[in-house]
């Protein structure tokens, strides 16, 4: 499986994307859009929106999704089986006013 997901270095979405995806032991490439102009616009003529997370799945764009929505498409296709398996941060929850606070003094925004 190929899996290009579009994420923000710090990000609630982004944080539970990643979860789902390690929870399921799948190889993904992490593409920073937030620091790399490139990046943010290839997301973005990619999905044809300008949301984030978007999450790339053998050449079928998630746009603007979370990681409990990405888990359910893994399963609903048979990409992966159940799993107990634990993550590591909510999955379906926004950034915190402290995650939002770090991200504003840490990142370079090019929109």
């Amino acid at each position: 499986m190929n899996i290009k997901a579009y994420l923000k270095p710090s990000c609630g979405w982004s944080n539970g994307v990643r979860a789902i995806l390690r929870k399921h032991n799948l190889p993904f490439e992490d593409i920073d859009i937030i620091n790399n102009r490139a990046n943010y616009a290839e997301m973005v003529q990619k999905s044809g929106q300008p949301l984030s997370p978007c999450v790339e799945i053998d050449g079928v764009m998630l746009a603007d999704i979370s990681g409990e929505e990405v888990e359910n498409y893994l399963l609903s296709n048979d990409l992966v089986k159940p799993t107990d398996a634990p993550v590591d941060t909510a999955i379906n929850a926004g950034c915190s006013d402290e995650d939002h606070a770090k991200m504003a003094t840490k990142t370079i925004r090019f929109f």
